[in-house]
């Protein structure tokens, strides 16, 4: 099949959907590459490596999007891309369509077949497809290096002729990827670490790290969906949760946040008190700010003091750390490329589960039931 990789076009991302090795593999499978020029130079991967890989270099995205059946990008495409998208033509991206409805209305009415990867399954088999796992341990790994270069401590423990240093105190929220992630960093660098998360099943994981798991009857075995996601709390469970943070974030040097909601607003962790009860100089890193923020004071995108407290919200971190977040990215795709394509042909199983959850669109319908469903309410 002919498969094409645009340049991604979303402001500041500088990942690539295919590395020159994932489109070796691909080649030699026996498909056709087709990589418009300059699409790897931000993640350090450039055209020679692709032609030397066996891709063929199209000059810009309109000649990708006229060739290829399949195209495969990292952000969701934007009504300019939408616009060059031929009927029958397949896409493969992080649509997050369950918040951009209208960009699956406008690929189904385009008649493109589109997959999402953020909906990829969190079974076993799928994953070596699950980017939203591999690009969260990016995010994690990378908001703990920010808040290193940010606080005004070290990390670790520093016994100097000019004194003894005691180690900063890190506390993350979400032990998901991205929180498993930062617990370990901050651990290699040094800090003491804690972690909450209102799933209990992830206690083991943190305390292996070396880190210590918070508690208490905030803490509920119905709190994990089955997708192994978190599920949205009450308005009791999120107070109690709330107080329980409180005792630990005043304490912190640095807090990470990376707790989020597939298809709903960031929750609300941290709150204004909270900040103004922490030292002067500690730092917050609210990586769901994307998602509006675990903290009431982030401002997406910006860095901001309030109460003598730095507040983070940085926006897209993989993308800040392209060469190894485009590789991990790669081999995500394609291992979903392997399942859908038989026979040289697009092969829907729709028995399979993986495949029946991350088609969004197909013959000009929205085809996703939870895409459905919130087209159905907005």
């Amino acid at each position: 099949m002919k498969i094409g990789v645009p340049t991604e076009s979303a402001s500041g991302e500088n990942r690539v959907a295919l590395v020159p090795d994932a489109v070796s593999r691909l080649v030699k499978a026996g498909h056709q590459l087709l990589v418009q020029s300059g699409a790897g130079d931000a993640a350090f991967f450039f055209d020679q490596q692709y032609q030397e890989a066996g891709a063929a270099i199209v000059p810009d995205a309109a000649a990708v999007y006229g060739q290829a059946e399949i195209v495969l990008k990292v952000q969701r495409p934007t009504d300019d891309e939408v616009a060059l998208m031929p009927s029958g033509m397949a896409l493969i991206a992080l649509l997050q369509p369950l918040t951009n409805v209208d960009l699956a209305k406008a690929l189904a009415e385009k008649g493109v077949t589109s997959f999402s990867l953020d909906a990829i399954p969190r079974i076993a088999r799928a994953q070596r497809m699950d980017s939203l796992s591999s690009q969260s341990s990016v995010a994690g790994y990378k908001a703990v290096l920010i808040a290193a270069a940010t606080l005004g401590k070290h990390f670790p423990m520093m016994m100097t002729a000019a004194g003894t240093m005691p180690p900063a105190k890190g506390l993350i929220l979400g032990a998901g990827v991205a929180g498993l992630q930062a617990l370990a960093t901050g651990r290699r660098l040094g800090a003491v670490m804690f972690a909450f998360d209102v799933r209990p099943a992830v206690k083991e994981q943190v305390e292996s790290l070396g880190a210590t798991f918070i508690e208490d009857q905030a803490v509920s075995e119905e709190a994990e969906t089955a997708g192994g996601y978190a599920r949205e709390q009450s308005q009791d469970e999120q107070q109690r949760t709330q107080a329980l943070i409180h005792r630990y974030v005043r304490d912190s040097d640095f807090v990470i946040t990376t707790a989020l909601i597939p298809g709903r607003p960031a929750p609300v962790l941290i709150t204004e008190e909270m900040v103004a009860d922490m030292r002067p100089g500690s730092v917050i890193v609210d990586i769901a700010a994307e998602a509006g923020g675990n903290c009431s004071l982030t401002v997406p995108g910006e860095t901001v003091v309030r109460h003598n407290v730095i507040v983070m919200g940085p926006l897209n971190l993989p993308a800040s750390m392209p060469t190894h977040a485009s590789q991990m990215y790669a081999r995500n795709v394609s291992s979903l490329l392997d399942l859908l394509i038989k026979d040289d042909q697009l092969r829907l199983d729709m028995d399979d589960v993986i495949i029946k959850d991350v088609l969004i669109t197909n013959e000009g319908r929205i085809v996703h039931a939870p895409t459905l469903a919130a087209a159905g309410a907005g």
